[in-house]
């Protein structure tokens, strides 16, 4: 049996340390670095912690390892665009059973919550379309999940100054409220107009993560609500 908040502690730590390591050596050969935190992102794979747990969920539920694509062979034909490249598919023979994204946000958190906010429902939107009109059958309704984790950080909790829009008055709930508040909200949507099945937020700030730290501001958006989902759900067809 996985533990859960033990294995996932252990994938907060090692988002920290390959993002701190990618930053550190990135331009080392050729004497040019990213500017800002572009760096650490453009390099990729500090999410495989993430991404590497949620396979070993789905494969304790029964499903075969050879039946989880977290490597290779990602990527799923769209709807309003040839395709898109997912960071977990579960697929077995011609049933798809189970798709994820896994995204994080640190830093430049003005510019970046609304490009996370699109895509995330860009994508579940030309997903759930795909499906709606039958590029994946003979499956069945598949199980689609999001997870993010937000840099907790002084610029991610604080509450924003109250903004007067030019035509209508912005939704109250969203009024001089943070980054942080704003994904929640955000996540919690996803899965009430279910766009999305489950969806999991977290937070982590960079000093604390490299010990492993993290908070789950919204227990209903926890990881374990999410691997408990996913779980069911992979259990379901295993069984079958």
């Amino acid at each position: 049996m996985l533990d859960i908040d033990k294995e996932l502690s252990e994938a907060i730590r090692y988002f920290w340390t390959v993002r701190n390591a990618q930053k550190e050596h990135q331009g080392s050969k050729t004497g040019v670095k990213d500017a800002g935190n572009r760096s650490a992102v453009t390099g990729g794979k500090h999410a495989d912690g993430f991404v590497k747990l949620l396979g070993k969920i789905v494969q304790e539920a029964g499903i075969p390892q050879a039946k989880v694509f977290i490597d290779n062979k990602r990527s799923l034909p769209c709807y309003f665009r040839p395709s898109k490249e997912w960071d977990i598919i579960v697929k077995a023979d011609d049933d798809l059973i189970a798709v994820i994204e896994v995204k994080s946000h640190v830093g430049s958190f003005g510019n970046n919550f609304n490009n996370r906010v699109e895509e995330a429902l860009g994508s579940a939107t030309d997903f759930w379309t795909a499906y709606r009109e039958a590029t994946f059958k003979p499956s069945a309704r598949p199980w689609l999940g999001y997870l993010i984790m937000l840099e907790d950080h002084p610029k991610s909790t604080r509450p924003s100054k109250p903004k007067k829009l030019p035509h209508y008055p912005m939704r109250e709930e969203f009024q001089g409220v943070s980054y942080a508040r704003r994904y929640e909200i955000f996540c919690e949507r996803l899965v009430r107009e279910r766009l999305y099945d489950a969806a999991c937020f977290l937070m982590s700030g960079a000093s604390g993560g490299l010990q492993g730290k993290y908070s789950e501001p919204n227990k209903e958006l926890g990881f374990r609500n999410l691997a408990i989902s996913l779980s069911a759900r992979a259990k379901a067809f295993a069984e079958i």
